[in-house]
């Protein structure tokens, strides 16, 4: 869901935080010697007007352009923050299309491109995260086990996707989701920015270099997950290689599921009809104690379908609320509420979740849900309910309701930016009455919120004959984009592709994982890679190698990570915390 705005603790959503602060730092700019003509610093210097009639799009402007000698930068991303040495290279901020849209708001499409003296051949695209409006750092910083793309010698790339959070804010009109009220706005978020960053980049790397691209990849999670997607799905020949991690590729369902989750977690702790329940309440509904306890049930119920108690549901899959409910049962309160137990709303409301919205007539507006040990962890609160005494605000409200109000419904809604606004809205959702809104037009929009904003078509043809190679990593306990709808998509392409979508297009689940990361799991993997031995040596990716970080329950525990509907399994010999103990199954 998007979470550009708003930020909260857990580092596992780095990709839903970002700040174009500080990436041009003054003084950094360094000439090269008047002896050197056609050294790399003079060509950056020098490129704005070597591309002078080259930009794709002539509305193309370049806004700065600098040679960044070799030093530290700050840098967002998975892992612990911190600096990173940056080798030298030519740093490009653009804007293409500029323009006044709705409301007297300046919008443009912002990129920042970095080019490498020490180019490997390859440019990498960087996604955005969550509602996007910052540049991006263009490091190409997508694993805590990888270096980031600069230092491997990509060209990296990254882009705004058409509105900047600073300029495009309303508070009284949505916040930083203002730009939901502008039609072409809207398609930009949602596809149309793409295509243009891709091609100015390009067009920038053959000058910059004398040469194109020798391959070309994309790699992004949640909103970035969902970009990768759309090049995928409408702009096949752009990438050689995509990673579509967590994608957010049906986001105005998932948004419906946001508002159906938060009123299952409202009714919980609604004391008095008819008022107003205080933000800050929502985030009582379940004690950590009392998520503690729903993860028990599940551990108790499915741990060991894969052939290891480990704290893991491998064979995720299986576990139903049919196994759960009865330990969850198990577990309920026999007199009054305590920690130690669940009552019987909460089981309930854990039921309803897990199913995902309907309407009355039964029929799904979204997806279902795994159960997962996940359900546990503080990401996966912080996005359902937010942390005690609401703080951090539940994100299934702030940038949910925010997100459903002004960008994934038609007409809008005109909301402030405040929590308690937004979870009145999600509270009034009615989902007979107001569900079919995702998919209307009208009211200046041609197109639906649907069609500008979501990517699951199944049909990858002129992806599959481009040659291209796509891997999807997704947790199985993420909170806002279902797993079960990725790998519901992925069975709509094995379909078409007649049983053969794994020759170009693997989907590896992660469990335990919440959104881009955390959880207790082992989450740190490095896909990327996975896809250029792929793309590059014909290397299909049959796992990939996950461990956990430093901080969690089982520290340097490794985990393949297997292609589904395979499973990791243990072997019956060996270290049960090395991957090589366990075989996909």
């Amino acid at each position: 869901m998007p979470a550009q705005s708003l930020n909260h603790p857990p580092k596992s959503l780095w990709l839903m935080t970002a700040a174009a602060a500080a990436l041009l730092l003054p003084g950094t700019a360094r000439r090269a010697a008047a002896d050197e003509p056609n050294s790399p610093a003079v060509r950056c210097e020098s490129l704005p007007e070597r591309m002078a009639g080259h930009w794709p799009d002539g509305s193309t402007r370049v806004i700065s352009v600098h040679w960044l000698s070799e030093g530290p930068q700050a840098a967002q991303g998975p892992g612990e923050p911190g600096s990173l040495i940056i080798p030298a290279h030519c740093d490009l901020v653009g804007s293409v299309q500029e323009r006044v849209g709705e409301g007297g708001q300046r919008y443009a499409i912002r990129f920042h491109l970095r080019l490498p003296g020490d180019w490997n051949g390859r440019f990498l695209f960087q996604g955005g995260g969550g509602s996007n409006g910052v540049l991006g750092d263009a490091l190409g910083n997508y694993s805590a086990v990888a270096k980031p793309g600069i230092l491997q010698g990509f060209a990296v790339v990254s882009q705004d996707s058409g509105h900047d959070n600073a300029v495009n804010n309303d508070p009284a009109r949505g916040g930083v989701l203002v730009f939901g009220l502008d039609a072409q706005a809207r398609a930009n978020y949602g596809y149309a920015s793409l295509p243009i960053v891709a091609a100015a980049a390009k067009a920038a790397l053959r000058q910059y270099y004398g040469a194109p691209p020798r391959r070309s990849y994309f790699v992004g999670c949640s909103k970035g997950g969902e970009e990768g997607m759309v090049f995928a799905q409408r702009y096949a020949g752009e990438f050689d290689g995509i990673v579509a991690n967590a994608p957010g590729m049906s986001l105005p369902r998932a948004a419906l599921s946001e508002a159906w989750d938060t009123q299952a977690l409202a009714a919980l702790v609604q004391t008095t009809a008819g008022t107003a329940l205080p933000f800050a309440k929502l985030s009582s509904a379940f004690s950590d104690a009392d998520l503690g306890v729903a993860r028990d049930a599940v551990l108790a119920a499915c741990d060991a379908a894969d052939g290891l108690k480990d704290g893991l549901v491998g064979d995720f899959t299986h576990c139903t609320a049919k196994r759960v409910d009865p330990e969850l049962a198990a577990r309920r309160c026999r007199g009054a509420k305590a920690d130690g137990c669940l009552s019987r709303a909460q089981m309930q409301a854990l039921d309803r979740m897990m199913a995902g919205p309907h309407d009355q007539g039964g029929h799904a507006l979204y997806s279902d849900w795994p159960w997962d040990a996940g359900i546990a962890s503080p990401n996966w609160r912080a996005w359902k309910m937010g942390g005690a005494g609401g703080t951090p605000p539940s994100l299934n409200v702030v940038l949910g309701g925010a997100s459903l109000a002004s960008d994934f419904t038609t007409p809008p809604t005109l909301l402030r930016a405040d929590p308690q606004t937004l979870l009145d809205f999600l509270l009034a959702f009615d989902f007979d009455r107001d569900a079919a809104k995702i998919y209307a037009t009208g009211a200046g929009f041609t197109h639906s919120a649907w069609e500008d904003m979501s990517a699951r078509s199944a049909d990858l043809g002129a992806f599959r004959r481009h040659g291209a190679k796509m891997i999807v990593v997704h947790g199985v306990s993420d909170p806002v984009f279902s797993i079960n709808d990725t790998l519901a998509w992925w069975r709509d392409v094995d379909h078409l592709n007649r049983g053969q979508a794994a020759r170009f297009v693997r989907v590896f689940a992660v469990p335990g994982m919440n959104h881009c990361g955390g959880g207790d799991a082992t989450d740190q993997y490095d896909a990327l890679t996975a896809v250029m031995h792929w793309v590059e040596n014909a290397q299909a990716p049959d796992l990939i190698v996950a461990t956990s970080r430093p901080r969690s329950a089982h520290p340097g525990r490794s985990r393949p990570l297997c292609p589904y509907p395979l499973v990791a399994r243990y072997a019956g010999r060996g270290d049960p915390e090395y991957a090589q103990s366990f075989a996909c199954r």
